[in-house]
């Protein structure tokens, strides 16, 4: 039986509220009601990985970010984190970031030693970090919420994205695809998260589009390979906060460019949507808040 995406949600909140548990398949098809083959299948079509490499990717990130976040010993965090002993743990810790915890724990956040960027680096992990590749997840459709279009003044931010051409109908696989890439690169370089992630829309063509996928960071840096550093910009922009599923993001969008003419403003740039809400922790699509941000002419 087809288990649908909103089924699979609770269980991602689930995964993250309790990584010091028991997480195994077994374990959570009792939670979901269905048994192990069905929830196999159905994890992995939702998230695009199997609940035990779910399971693993988030024990890890979240011990990468408690490592740096503060001096509590790493036998600690192993055992919060879900892990059995020090040895499974270093094991996996080396095979995802290519180090021990105790090197990773040395190098730190990459260009900053200030605890407010740590505490802001490890909530974003908590937060974002789960849901990653998820958004613009289809779920069953709704009718779009009304939404209010405001002026605000941007601070230009530092950002590391990847740079992608897509079609409109494999939008959301291509989302999850540089996001998660971004959100790996940065966490094994240590290099410290300062936002949730967005997307940009960089050129719309018929039936395809150009995407930069990708998270702020504390600090510039520097490109590597298919990681781009850039900068989003700041100045005057119209932003608008879309209340509900993603497929209605469309909508929102057309009602900023409304706003933008009957203004008398000229857009400047490409938007960009920033995933406010993680779907695992709110998985009524009803509770997801997604910002779209359309530059302006200064």
């Amino acid at each position: 039986m087809h288990i649908p995406a909103a089924q699979i949600l609770p269980l991602l909140d689930a995964v993250r509220r309790n990584l010091d548990g028991d997480l195994s398949l077994a374990a959570l098809s009792r939670t979901a009601g269905r048994s192990r083959f069905e929830l196999h299948r159905a994890f992995r079509r939702v998230t695009g990985e199997t609940a035990k490499r779910y399971t693993s990717r988030l024990r890890l990130d979240r011990a990468a970010a408690e490592l740096v976040l503060g001096r509590r010993s790493i036998l600690d965090i192993a055992m919060d984190c879900g892990f059995a002993s020090h040895e499974v743990f270093t094991r996996a810790f080396l095979r995802r970031f290519g180090m021990s915890p105790r090197a990773y724990r040395a190098r730190g956040l990459a260009g900053t030693g200030a605890r407010e960027i740590a505490i802001r680096h490890a909530a974003i992990v908590r937060d974002a970090g789960p849901c990653i590749g998820l958004h613009h997840l289809t779920v069953e459709r709704r009718p779009a919420m009304p939404v209010e279009v405001t002026r605000r003044q941007l601070d230009p931010r530092p950002a590391l994205i990847v740079r992608r051409k897509t079609r409109e109908a494999d939008l959301a696989a291509t989302i999850g695809q540089v996001l998660q890439k971004v959100f790996a690169h940065a966490q094994q370089h240590g290099l410290p998260f300062a936002g949730p992630p967005f997307v940009r829309y960089v050129e719309m063509g018929r039936g395809s589009m150009t995407i930069e996928g990708g998270l702020p960071i504390a600090a510039p840096v520097k490109s590597d390979g298919e990681i781009e550093a850039i900068e989003l910009p700041g100045g005057p922009a119209a932003v608008a906060i879309h209340a509900g599923p993603y497929d209605t993001l469309g909508q929102t969008h057309a009602e900023v460019d409304a706003w933008i003419t009957a203004q008398g403003a000229k857009p400047a740039g490409a938007p960009w949507e920033t995933y406010l809400t993680d779907p695992g922790e709110k998985p009524d699509p009803k509770d997801w808040r997604t910002e779209v941000v359309y530059p302006l002419a200064r």
